[in-house]
């Protein structure tokens, strides 16, 4: 006959007989426990040889109290703001890239991003296609780079084969030259397919040189092409967790002024006026994306981290 492996012992429990008075019945119940002694020591400690409730509850709960810590605050970190790119940034790096770490901004471009944040805080290696490195064919070592940021152009119209045919033209030039090297796309997928191309290989680049716990940040927008919703965003999100990336955060850029619609004959989509800054993180070696839980920024100088929000 097999016996059970944990032994029984009682506790009590004490019910009003009547409404409104004290009298009252004690109750006697049968408890199993891996660890009778525990039970054993309250009924010693017990003047009545009953141990109560509250002693129960507190000696059940010792060792796995949790203190609370922190202040109370609103000035946190939002998610959303109106403004521009180089508002939100440094508040993206300081909340998820230590000072002194190794930054790749691999679509550098004019540099906008950088204009708020002090030149030493980070070490920045600025690069860009016009400086001859592709954001897919980067020229570091694996495991090497502490953050990398990717901001490619996010429109379909910023890809394609001909110059004459890419958006920015006329009176837009401006547009063009701030957010591509306005040359023409040679190969490879048309439309919105070109720009998820260029997320996802320059996605898979990325986690090759982060080392591990490293982060990426990457601007994007969604778009309406060929009268089809496309959100990028999510599309981005789905193929880096399927790399391996952690998705740690996003931030909602809104635009201060309302962008121009042209040529409008019926509108059928709201017009984007708002971008995104996703937040990745390469998991260290021997866990993956779905074991990550986020924690605050290590420190470079002391090696100590901090716990997740309370």
């Amino acid at each position: 006959m097999k016996t059970k492996p944990y032994q029984p012992h009682w506790y009590y429990i004490s019910v009003s007989d009547c409404p409104g008075c004290n009298h009252a019945t004690t109750y006697r119940k049968r408890r199993y426990t891996k660890r009778p002694e525990r039970w054993e020591d309250e009924m010693e400690k017990s003047p009545s040889g009953q141990p109560s409730q509250s002693a129960l509850f507190n000696e059940e709960l010792k060792g796995n109290r949790r203190t609370q810590g922190g202040i109370a605050s609103s000035q946190g970190v939002l998610s959303a703001r109106v403004g521009g790119n180089a508002d939100v940034f440094p508040q993206i790096l300081a909340l998820h890239v230590s000072e002194g770490s190794v930054v790749a901004d691999v679509t550098h471009g004019k540099g906008i991003f950088w204009k708020k944040v002090p030149p030493d805080l980070y070490v920045v290696r600025p690069t860009d296609i016009e400086t001859g490195v592709d954001c897919r064919q980067l020229p570091y070592d694996s495991c090497s780079i502490d953050c990398v940021v990717l901001d490619p152009p996010y429109m379909e119209g910023l890809y394609r084969r001909s110059t004459n045919h890419m958006a920015g033209s006329g009176s837009h030039a401006a547009f063009r030259n701030t957010y591509s090297n306005g040359q023409r796309t040679k190969g490879g997928p048309k439309w919105h397919a070109a720009v998820v191309d260029m997320y996802f290989r320059a996605g898979e680049e990325a986690y090759r040189v982060l080392r591990n716990e490293g982060v990426l940040i990457v601007k994007c927008q969604d778009e309406v092409s060929a009268n089809r919703q496309c959100l990028t965003h999510v599309e981005i999100i789905h193929k880096y967790e399927r790399v391996g990336f952690y998705t740690k955060d996003l931030f909602v850029v809104v635009r201060a002024n309302n962008p121009v619609i042209s040529r409008v004959k019926k509108q059928v989509h709201a017009r984007k006026n708002h971008s995104y800054f996703l937040v990745f993180v390469k998991p260290p070696a021997g866990r993956n994306a779905k074991s990550m839980r986020s924690q605050a920024i290590r420190s470079r100088k002391s090696g100590a981290s901090g716990g997740g929000d309370e």
